[in-house]
């Protein structure tokens, strides 16, 4: 069994932020991760708040990027699944699907997936009019009405993403107001492609071979129509990724890593960062501080058991 003094769990901006800092301080360090490098940010056509790029910066560049950081300060990669944590005396063995590692400590940032909206037809017609990504789907539906479900700034920005190929963008939410930055408000709200449609829920999204349109509910006079379109982005929040942690460290009820300001879990050696914690404010300069400031408690706890 391979032995490291820490082991990160996903390569996110979150936890290559913390390798990267692990390494330099000179621990030996090891990134598990199940895809690539840059975890949800890799299909990101444009992220315009992480400091450092005011022209903004692809996933797809700034992920690699951050990789590379982390591996030339001394992290190692391994390319494997996470399925469980255990605690054996002063070791946490990481148990992925090929073989378990050893560490004195590890740092889940193990980031979100995207929540389904779990109505008839998403899962029936996913990649064949369902998606979650503009930017890798979004010129199939050039020149067609496409929708958005969803208020916050995933939602946004893949609608702006989606004006560059589509007819018009109906950004479909449940609430009366939007939950995103201003800034995205503004551009969403001022663009000629993109229509409002508040306070309202999808009941379903309807089709034969593909989509063809959704069925809506107003959920201020409760009637319900139905709304053609071929395509259906769906960005209605995130689900932290820890099945594989229930009954190691404390949830809160929606399945999120409970933390200390520090970062430390309710077992000692096990950290945690980025949106799969408890009280993230899910934003990509707030994962590298949390990186960052998980490596360094690690290190700490690791020197004090030297």
């Amino acid at each position: 069994m391979r032995e490291f003094d820490l082991i990160v769990i996903g390569a996110g901006v979150a936890g290559l932020t913390a390798a990267m800092h692990a390494a330099r301080a000179g621990l030996s360090v090891a990134v598990v991760e199940r895809m690539g490098a840059g975890g949800q940010i890799a299909a990101a056509e444009r992220i315009e708040n992480f400091p450092g790029f005011p022209q903004g910066v692809s996933g797809a560049e700034l992920g690699p990027l951050l990789h590379e950081q982390a591996e030339a300060a001394g992290a190692e990669f391994v390319l494997d699944t996470v399925e469980g944590i255990a605690v054996d005396g002063e070791w946490r063995v990481v148990n992925a699907a090929s073989d378990p590692i050893n560490a004195h400590a590890v740092i889940v940032a193990a980031g979100s997936a995207l929540r389904s909206l779990g109505v008839p037809g998403e899962e029936t017609f996913l990649g064949r009019g369902v998606s979650h990504c503009a930017s890798c789907d979004g010129h199939f539906f050039s020149g067609q009405e496409v929708c958005v479900i969803g208020g916050g700034d995933s939602a946004l920005d893949e609608a702006l993403v989606l004006t560059e190929h589509a007819a018009c963008v109906a950004i479909i939410h449940r609430g009366a107001a939007f939950d995103a930055q201003r800034v995205l408000i503004d551009r969403a709200t001022k663009h000629d492609k993109i229509e409002i449609v508040a306070s309202t829920g999808v009941e379903e999204i309807v089709g034969a071979d593909s989509v063809v349109g959704v069925r809506l509910r107003d959920l201020t006079a409760g009637t319900i129509h139905e709304r053609a379109v071929k395509g259906v982005f769906v960005y209605v929040g995130l689900e932290p990724n820890t099945a594989f942690l229930r009954g190691i460290v404390a949830l809160d009820p929606a399945g999120h890593i409970e933390t200390d300001i520090m970062m430390r879990t309710s077992v000692p050696g096990i950290f945690a960062a980025g949106d799969v914690r408890r009280h993230s404010v899910a934003q990509l300069a707030a994962a590298a501080g949390d990186g960052a400031t998980a490596a360094v408690a690690a290190w700490r706890y690791l020197k004090e058991r030297a």
